[in-house]
């Protein structure tokens, strides 16, 4: 898992400063997890339980760490929330993220599995 937790965080660290500009707008207005895109009282309160409780927070975490973490208490966290997660950090919707990006979650889900 040492290697997989890496790459991870290569990962996030990449798309972190590819959306740096536009995360430093919605930071400005956004102060709530259920402010952000996809991020509903449920999956907010998930979040909460495994120490994620700002927007900040679960942007210096990442979506692949926040479905790590969600995963330890709920093995039923999926593809979806993972999908949803990345596109809350990116402020949108998750079906309008990149087909790329998706691609990348949908590996990365399935080789949690």
């Amino acid at each position: 898992m040492g290697c997989c937790k890496k790459k991870i965080q290569n990962q996030n660290a990449e798309r972190k400063q590819n959306t740096e500009s536009k995360q430093n707008a919605l930071s400005a207005e956004i102060e709530k997890l259920e402010d952000m895109p996809n991020i509903g009282k449920v999956v907010a309160e998930k979040l909460r339980e495994v120490g994620i409780e700002t927007p900040d927070q679960l942007r210096a975490a990442g979506s692949r760490e926040a479905l790590l973490r969600l995963r330890e208490r709920d093995s039923g966290a999926c593809l979806s929330m993972l999908c949803g997660l990345e596109g809350a950090i990116c402020g949108v919707r998750w079906h309008d993220l990149p087909e790329e990006t998706k691609a990348e979650l949908k590996f990365f889900h399935k080789n949690l599995e």
